[in-house]
């Protein structure tokens, strides 16, 4: 059984393996509830909704704003990979991919524009874990493109883990559960960078999550070598790399470390997933494939 929607400027691929009583109408309800995790975390984290959980906090200094878990657990991922990669990976950098362009929103067309500080990092976001609040130091504007989606098919793949065999795929993001309908591990492809119907190298993943970050898909039609991942340092986009796919066992893991290991470039990219004991496929400009972490 498959289903798709669109959510979070992404079309949501759900499909399950069902080879026990399961009945269909019982199988489409707990799709509904992945589906409903899509919604639930794009109304919590979208930076392009101005009604977002996420923005109305962002309006508010000098006073701590208790926050949803759907906010919460994803904002607290990305602080620990800033810090983890020394501010590499950054989710304050929102109001520099404003200012590239890259906010639209894909749903009603409309811009965002927002106020931020001139210089600020993850460190002026303050995270109360018992109260659960969020405070910021200075203006600015968060980004959480680099975990949300990952959290979410994460939250999604909760439900759907009494099957045999599920995925979900978010525009190439994905977790595999269990085994395909012939009993095997899940055969995922990886997109070829530069042909958009080709598929560049198969992996074989169950139980797993694989995300890439790519600098294909999103690309700064004004400015040469810019796309949609930049370093919160540089305001530059590197380009050591054309597309990080990483496996790692959730897929919120998955989703922020490609994108920190394709910022970080070629040497220190390769050793942070060595170093969190994750696996990954890296493909240089060059089309080469760069295997890491026993793959």
């Amino acid at each position: 059984m498959k289903k798709t929607k669109l959510y979070m400027d992404t079309v949501v691929d759900i499909q399950v393996v069902i080879r026990d009583a399961t009945s269909k109408e019982e199988a489409e309800a707990r799709i509904d509830r992945a589906f409903e995790a899509f919604r639930k975390v794009e109304q919590a984290c979208s930076r392009f909704s101005p009604g977002s959980e996420l923005m109305n906090a962002c309006r508010v200094m000098g006073n701590p704003v208790q926050i949803s878990p759907f906010l919460f657990e994803p904002l607290k991922f990305a602080l620990e990979i800033a810090k983890l990669t020394e501010g590499e990976f950054d989710p304050s950098i929102g109001k520099v991919m404003e200012e590239q362009g890259y906010n639209r929103h894909y749903l009603t067309g409309e811009f965002s524009e927002n106020s931020s500080a001139d210089s600020v990092t993850y460190r002026d976001i303050i995270l109360d874990e018992h109260d659960r609040t969020l405070y910021l130091n200075k203006p600015m504007v968060i980004d959480l493109g680099a975990v949300a989606k990952g959290f979410a098919i994460d939250l999604a793949a909760n439900e759907l883990k009494d099957f045999d065999g599920f995925v979900v795929n978010a525009g190439g993001d994905l977790f595999a559960g269990g085994v395909d309908r012939n009993g095997c591990p899940w055969k995922i492809g990886i997109q070829h960078p530069e042909k958009k119907e080709q598929i560049i190298h198969t992996v074989e993943v169950s139980n797993e999550a694989i995300c890439t970050s790519g600098s294909y898909e999103r690309r700064n039609a004004k400015l040469p070598g810019m796309h949609h991942i930049i370093n919160p340092k540089t305001r530059l986009s590197p380009n050591d790399w054309v597309s990080c796919s990483v496996i790692a066992p959730f897929s919120m893991m998955a989703d922020a470390f490609s994108t920190a290991a394709f910022l970080l470039g070629s040497g220190k990219g390769k050793e942070l997933i060595e170093i969190v004991d994750l696996k990954g496929l890296f493909i240089t400009p060059g089309l080469q494939i760069v295997r890491v972490g026993g793959i």
